[in-house]
């Protein structure tokens, strides 16, 4: 059942979880992890499946991220730190690289500068508050190039276990063109990590920042999605870490799962992880295409008229809902930039995307965008 409170609203949440007698809470959102809801909640006979307020720190501050992954010797990008607009300009002496704002932006405070133009500008940017009001670093980072995956796993605080990798498609346009959104669609598995290159994740990713995490007494217990660059070469470098499950990765990934999710969550609140057998996935491949509001990433018109949903699901598709709001009337309207995500799985990845577009040509609403070439950089 779905109740309408804001994801801050934690007293709301609290009264909610006694009144329903709720045992486990999986948060799904970075904001009220990074805000403490972990920590809010704790509470005799509650498990909560998401790192606390320290825990989340691994998303809510790319400064903070990047310090403990050199701790931890994890292969990352070299980056600077700056705290005034004035010295990460006079940083900046080519192009392209990379500017971050410090804080959560939704998937959307990161700029590709082409020139040291656009990268001044993007620092502008992210001091005028237009990101993150709250933050007042920025990082600036050399240009990684390579295939980009997302390797989710989870942890219970010593053990941590990857689940299948996937490959998300951050810009708006096709052909990975234009502005950073919070991803317009994934497929999983992905080809581009191996056997051999998931163990070397394992080994020189994974385990490294949960030891780093320990030794800073930082009990984490969640997920812990790695976003890395695979390299020419095959080397992993790590972009960025998010302390929840992505979207929309996760869709794909969890379509894919056999092991009953619950186990695995309830492993991880209760720390009994190492004891479970191995993760089982279903054959196949997943792909999911993420249908956005005509302006996304940037401003959108709300309140357009969603039809089509039962006819895309009876061809087999999952429809995951996110941006949408149901009026009274009964009418299902648009309510975010990223409104819904269509996902089909198949033995092949061919067969997987052909249903999953089948299923998005059910759908409309007014101003409707989608990406056409998901898992086109590896699949052609």
């Amino acid at each position: 059942q779905n109740y309408p409170i804001p994801v801050t609203d934690f007293e709301a949440m609290k009264r909610l979880i006694a009144r329903e007698d709720i045992s486990l809470v999986v948060v799904g959102p970075e904001v009220p992890l990074a805000l403490g809801i972990a920590d809010y909640l704790q509470q005799p006979n509650l498990k909560i499946f998401g790192p606390t307020k320290i825990g989340a720190t691994i998303e809510a501050s790319k400064s903070w991220a990047k310090e403990l992954m050199l701790s931890a010797g994890v292969l990352t990008a070299k980056a600077a730190m700056f705290s005034s607009p004035e010295t990460a300009k006079a940083y900046v002496e080519e192009a392209p690289i990379v500017v971050k704002a410090d804080g959560l932006a939704a998937g959307k405070g990161v700029t590709v500068a082409s020139t040291v133009e656009m990268a001044h500008q993007a620092i502008d940017a992210i001091f005028a508050g237009e990101f993150d009001k709250e933050s007042n670093f920025v990082v600036i980072e050399e240009l990684l190039t390579g295939q980009e995956v997302s390797v989710l796993a989870v942890t219970d605080g010593q053990t941590i276990r990857p689940l299948i990798p996937a490959q998300d498609h951050k810009a708006i346009g096709e052909g990975d063109k234009g502005p950073n959104t919070g991803g317009m669609g994934a497929y999983a598995p992905t080809p581009i990590v191996t056997a051999e290159l998931s163990d070397r994740i394992q080994i020189e990713v994974l385990e490294p920042i949960l030891a780093a995490l320990q030794k800073r007494a930082i009990d984490y217990r969640g997920v812990l999605y790695a976003g890395l660059m695979i390299s020419p070469t095959g080397e992993p470098k790590v972009l960025e870490f998010n302390c929840r499950f992505g979207d929309p990765e996760t869709q794909p990934i969890l379509s894919l799962l056999e092991t009953p999710l619950d186990e695995l969550l309830f492993a991880c609140c209760d720390r009994r992880l190492a004891d479970l057998p191995p993760i089982n996935w279903k054959p196949g491949v997943a792909v999911c295409v993420v249908l956005a509001s005509g302006g996304y990433p940037g401003s959108y018109e709300k309140g357009k008229v969603i039809t089509g949903i039962p006819e895309a699901e009876a061809l087999g598709a999952r429809v995951f809902h996110a941006g949408t709001k149901l009026l009274e009337t009964g009418e299902l309207v648009t309510d975010g930039g990223r409104v819904l995500g269509v996902t089909a799985v198949g033995e092949t990845f061919e067969a997987a995307r052909a249903k999953a577009y089948s299923a998005v040509d059910c759908i409309h609403f007014e101003g409707m965008y989608c990406r056409r070439d998901i898992g086109g950089r590896v699949f052609k």
